[in-house]
């Protein structure tokens, strides 16, 4: 697929970014280039292939779930800018 200079300063004024005009030739270059090898991943054949949410295989360190009390509340409100009657005091916000 192939950009066309005014293609290309429609792109960058719907990105809000400034480009020169004797910059545009190469930016539409640069999108067409990009829009081709988007056409290139249409064609990888990826049946059966599932999803990644990254590129190298890892496992997510485990804990055991066991419900604790926490044991220091008063060392977690110590860092609190107001704290009243063990718990934190926030502004109302709601009338």
């Amino acid at each position: 697929m192939s950009i066309t200079k005014d293609e290309a300063r429609k792109v960058a004024h719907l990105a809000r970014v400034a480009v020169d005009e004797a910059d545009l030739p190469a930016l539409a270059r640069d999108l067409s280039g990009i829009l081709d090898f988007m056409e290139q991943l249409n064609e990888v054949d990826v049946e059966g292939v599932e999803p990644m949410t990254g590129v190298t295989p890892m496992r997510l360190k485990r804990r055991e779930d066991v419900v604790t009390t926490g044991g220091m509340p008063e060392k977690i409100l110590s860092n609190a800018p107001d704290a009243r009657e063990g718990f934190f005091a926030v502004p109302k916000v709601v009338e």
